[in-house]
């Protein structure tokens, strides 16, 4: 009766049996999770070319002396500006910017309420990251502020 012996060869083939199996997971089954490809934006091309106008703005709202802030607790989110940016003086709109579904994104022009804020309801919100883009003109110039959130 012969007995067979494993023998550093059997390892050798082994080893890059595994290792190949291994790389086609990755590139197979890996590949097709949760990840999604699409881009930022549809124009991203004529996007860029208009840049400089937001980091203009985000340069302007960096210079004021008080910046607006925002707060989020399980009811939504609020964005409180400060005494002299209002709604005689000013024009407000945000982008919701969902991280990995555009589908989930909030464009909308905003009005402030009697405490110089807005407020985003809970109920358009679903668990995860966004960008939150605060946008405002004020006597002719723009400012914005970005804000990155994890909605949970």
């Amino acid at each position: 009766m012969k007995k067979n012996k494993f023998t550093w060869g059997h390892g050798v083939i082994l080893a890059l049996a595994s290792f190949i199996g291994f790389i086609l997971y990755m590139i197979f089954v890996f590949s097709h999770g949760q990840q999604n490809s699409e881009l930022v934006s549809e124009n991203y091309y004529q996007e860029e070319m208009g840049y400089q106008k937001v980091i203009d703005a985000k340069n302007n709202a960096k210079a004021l002396p008080e910046a607006p802030n925002y707060k989020q607790n399980r009811t939504g989110i609020t964005v409180t500006f400060p005494k002299d940016i209002n709604n005689q003086n000013s024009t407000f709109s945000i982008y919701l910017y969902r991280v990995d579904n555009k589908n989930l994104d909030i464009r909308k022009k905003m009005v402030l309420d009697k405490n110089n804020s807005f407020f985003i309801p809970a109920k358009v919100l679903v668990y995860g990251g966004y960008i939150l883009k605060v946008s405002w003109t004020k006597d002719n110039t723009d400012y914005q502020i970005d804000y990155d959130l994890e909605w949970k």
